[in-house]
Formats: C-alpha cells, structure tokens, sequence
C-alpha cells in the first residue's frame, strides 16, 4: 500500500491476475460498520488498512490499466506511454510507476 504493485510478469504475473487478487480480498473481507469491528487487511509493506483502504488501491490500479491499455489501443509505444505519465495524479503517493507501467504494458501486450 506504500508503492505501486510489483508485478512479476517473467514469472506468469499479470495486471488481471493483480486486480483479481484485489478483489479477492475485498470479497472475502467484512466491511466495517460504524467504526466496530471489520476485517483489517495487514499489506505485506506499509500500515493496516481495511476494506476501503484496499479498493481505493484496487480503483487506482484499474485506472491506470485502462489508460495504459487506451494507449497501447493508440499504437503508442512503451517510450510514448512513460512520457504522456499516466500514472502522474498517484505518483506522490506511490513513487516511481517505471517497473509498474512496464509491468502493465508487458501484461496487456502479451496477450495480443
């Protein structure tokens, strides 16, 4: 939660296989209702978070999916993609996007 997801696309990772873990959690976690109780989620890095705190993560990273993957639509390159920073409105908050848009573009193209 402190950094954008390392996706180990080499390995048999894929932004899908990311956002469908995501949802995984938030499926199998129990919302909090009014501040008692509820399932905290511990992140392998970073602070405890709760429902809301994962699917705000989970929104951000399918936002920036669907703008790479509207890029790469575009027939924009790799290079094209880094310099138009689709990343930029997160990147105070998650730091360096380089090895996540890499990720995301290596996912979604090899599938074409």
């Amino acid at each position: 939660m402190v950094g954008y997801p390392v996706i180990d696309v080499a390995k048999g990772g894929s932004i899908q296989g990311t956002i469908d873990g995501l949802n995984k959690i938030l499926e199998i976690a129990i919302p909090q209702f009014r501040s008692q109780g509820g399932t905290y989620i511990i992140p392998g890095h970073g602070r405890l978070c709760d429902e809301g705190d994962v699917a705000n993560y989970r929104n951000m990273v399918v936002k920036i999916r669907d703008r790479i993957d509207d890029m790469i639509k575009s027939d924009m390159t790799l290079q094209q993609i880094k310099a138009a920073k689709p990343t930029l409105d997160y990147d105070g908050r998650y730091g360096s996007p380089d090895a996540f848009i890499d990720a995301i573009h290596r996912s979604l193209t090899q599938k074409r």
